[in-house]
């Protein structure tokens, strides 16, 4: 064989985010992505990984994957790298989802929503339908202003990396 196996000290020194980021996306670029769709692909998985609705995510990224005809798996890697990105944020998204309605909403808090739940459990679901639909106001406003911000920032950024991968000369064996 021309390439040689890795040695086990260089796959020892190889950090996690090497391992589970970065090779993996390499990996894809020797499949034939493009730098395009790779770009649209961490922007569209990163989106649909951090929407404050959970259960949404593997629904909305492969759809969006489809849609678009991205590779899937890729897109699905990403947004579920989100993950604990998503959990972090769900919280201080409904909260200010709840306040983004002004006075028809009241504030959503642990406390309020006990008593609503305990009291009046109509109260709470119409609280917690105002506080996911500004989540997701919220959600999507950020992304319509990052995602462009991080598609053109990441495509050069894979382009030079494609161009200095196959610069690179394979194992002389």
């Amino acid at each position: 064989m021309s390439e040689s196996l890795p040695s086990p000290a260089t796959t020892q020194t190889r950090s996690w985010w090497q391992r589970r980021v970065t090779d993996p996306l390499f990996g894809l670029l020797r499949q034939g992505l493009t730098p395009h769709q790779l770009a649209l692909t961490v922007v569209l998985g990163s989106a649909c990984g951090v929407i404050p609705v959970l259960g949404l995510t593997t629904l909305t990224a492969t759809f969006a994957a489809l849609r678009l005809r991205l590779n899937v798996a890729a897109t699905l890697l990403i947004a579920h790298l989100w993950s604990p990105v998503q959990l972090l944020l769900v919280i201080p998204l409904l909260r200010q989802g709840a306040l983004l309605w002004g006075d028809q909403a009241p504030a959503l808090t642990l406390d309020k929503l006990r008593y609503l739940l305990a009291n009046d459990w109509l109260a709470a679901l119409h609280l917690l339908w105002q506080a996911m639909l500004g989540a997701l106001l919220l959600w999507a406003g950020a992304f319509m202003v990052l995602g462009p911000v991080v598609y053109f920032v990441l495509r050069p950024l894979l382009v030079k990396a494609i161009r200095n991968k196959n610069s690179v000369p394979t194992g002389l064996g």
